[in-house]
């Protein structure tokens, strides 16, 4: 069965009467009248930020705001028609509406939005990614995928959320974590000289393997790189970066287009910190710092970017 994989962009709006905005999806999707929060996959090179905004006047013709990022997760999701196995990141943000009318999606993948009370809530079928952030229990039902009944133009993509990576095109999901200790130290790894960013001191991290959540790659790619054993957080917040010409290991320009999480991480037991042979040659070394020693170290632009929030 083939791998492939996407990342999509979700979010939880409420209105006055404390109801949730979710969508229904449509006969073009694989889980018809299955009940979704809205949002979708994101555009190759695409800010999740601005993903989710997009897709909520999509698909429901409201105009909203990023108010709190809920959750990072994944989940696998098989295509059999199409022998296909699909890894879902999904990012989920609190959102307030700002204006817009609310209307139903033409010719999309969904087509009803609806405000639903939290009485409503166990008695629809939701996707289990939905159900499972509202504390409900994932009904067999929702998990079966049929061929969709109205062929998109846009082909497989639009239809079952198939992979990012197309010629020359390459994405990457990548976990990150702001990682501490009881005497408020940070570990940070230095990037080897060679790499991108090269001799900067960079959050431990990186790509996550198909299969494994946000989470658990976070936490393996700590060990790999530090040797240090972490509990991971709350989601703090996602971006992306895009390289549209990246030179490839083979001297070949490449689309590269990483979406990146950012997680809170805490080591409730510190050792010296020491790159494994798992972590390949990017990284140089690794090491503890106090908050006084991080202004003094040349550091890569999302390490820098998320240390001014370290004490926030």
């Amino acid at each position: 069965m083939e791998k492939r994989r996407r990342v999509g962009a979700y979010g939880i709006v409420h209105d006055e009467q404390g109801r949730v905005l979710l969508v229904r999806s449509s006969e073009r999707s694989n889980h018809p009248g299955v009940w979704y929060l809205p949002g979708g996959g994101l555009d190759h090179g695409e800010d999740p930020n601005a993903g989710v905004i997009r897709e909520l006047k999509e698909e429901t013709g409201l105009d909203v705001e990023i108010v709190g990022l809920r959750s990072v997760s994944s989940d696998l999701v098989e295509f059999p028609w199409r022998n296909v196995l699909l890894h879902h990141d999904r990012i989920v943000f609190d959102l307030a509406v700002t204006g817009g009318t609310l209307l139903s999606e033409v010719d999309g993948t969904t087509d009803l939005p609806k405000w639903v009370s939290p009485e409503e809530l166990p008695e629809l079928i939701l996707v289990p990614f939905a159900a499972s952030v509202f504390g409900l229990p994932a009904r067999p039902e929702a998990n079966q995928t049929v061929p969709p009944s109205v062929p998109d133009e846009a082909g497989e993509v639009a239809a079952t959320g198939a992979s990012l990576t197309v010629a020359r095109k390459t994405m990457r999901f990548g976990a990150y974590g702001v990682v501490t200790d009881a005497d408020g130290r940070v570990l940070l790894s230095l990037i080897s000289d060679g790499y991108p960013g090269g001799g900067n001191w960079h959050l431990p991290g990186g790509g996550t393997d198909f299969g494994e959540s946000p989470q658990e790659g976070l936490v393996r790619e700590i060990f790999e790189e530090t040797s240090q054993h972490g509990t991971v957080g709350r989601p703090l917040r996602v971006g992306h970066k895009h390289h549209p010409v990246a030179m490839g290991p083979e001297g070949e320009p490449y689309d590269w287009y990483t979406v990146r999480a950012i997680f809170e991480v805490f080591v409730p037991e510190p050792t010296a910190a020491v790159v494994t042979e798992a972590a390949g040659g990017s990284t140089a070394r690794s090491a503890w710092f106090t908050r006084d020693e991080l202004g003094q170290l040349p550091l890569s632009d999302l390490a820098r970017g998320e240390l001014q929030h370290i004490d926030q």
